[in-house]
């Protein structure tokens, strides 16, 4: 079975911690979340106006940490899911959330993010040279740390799956449980 790590924490979105947690279950996989502390956190929604600049916030869900950031043992764990909200940009200014990334991305598991979860990846090395998606509004951000920048739906590069957003929902799990169920093909013939 696989072991899958979803980090985020207060302020993160619920519909993409909840989707890609249920999404993931289904398949039969655990799925421990991580926040700063193990607690339960406050998550939040967003949604578009017509007419608004950027996107508006209402509080979500409660969400229940499975651990702390300083109980994670990365290598235990087979994939990484970072879902957008605002808890990405407070999670990459803490050096344990930072160094968790970064085994993902240098070990070369799978790693699934979603709008705001790649400010993660940029800060832990983890997208230069690759070709993603995000919120749109961090494309400059994107392009900063020397990746390619696409809007579109989902990108896969590799063992990295991205999306813009919570509307994007279905292709981002889709797409990921396609690259976890063929590394997991693949590690079984070897």
């Amino acid at each position: 079975m696989l072991k899958i790590l979803l980090m985020t924490g207060d302020a993160g979105e619920a519909q993409e911690i909840y989707y890609a947690k249920y999404r993931l279950e289904e398949e039969g996989w655990q799925v421990h979340i991580a926040a700063p502390e193990k607690r339960a956190f406050l998550s939040v929604v967003h949604d578009f106006e017509p007419g608004f600049d950027t996107y508006t916030e209402k509080p979500g869900y409660r969400v229940e940490a499975d651990l702390g950031l300083a109980d994670v043992e990365p290598t235990s764990y087979d994939a990484l899911v970072l879902p957008g909200g605002r808890a990405p940009e407070y999670l990459r200014n803490r050096p344990n959330a930072v160094a968790i990334v970064r085994h993902f991305v240098e070990s070369g598991k799978p790693i699934a993010a979603n709008c705001h979860g790649p400010l993660l990846l940029i800060v832990a090395g983890g997208v230069k040279g690759k070709t993603l998606t995000c919120y749109p509004d961090l494309e400059p951000d994107v392009r900063a740390a020397g990746a390619e920048f696409v809007n579109r739906d989902v990108v896969v590069d590799g063992t990295l799956v991205t999306v813009r957003g919570w509307p994007d929902n279905g292709p981002w799990m889709r797409e990921f449980v396609r690259v976890l169920k063929g590394r997991a093909g693949a590690e079984s013939t070897n």
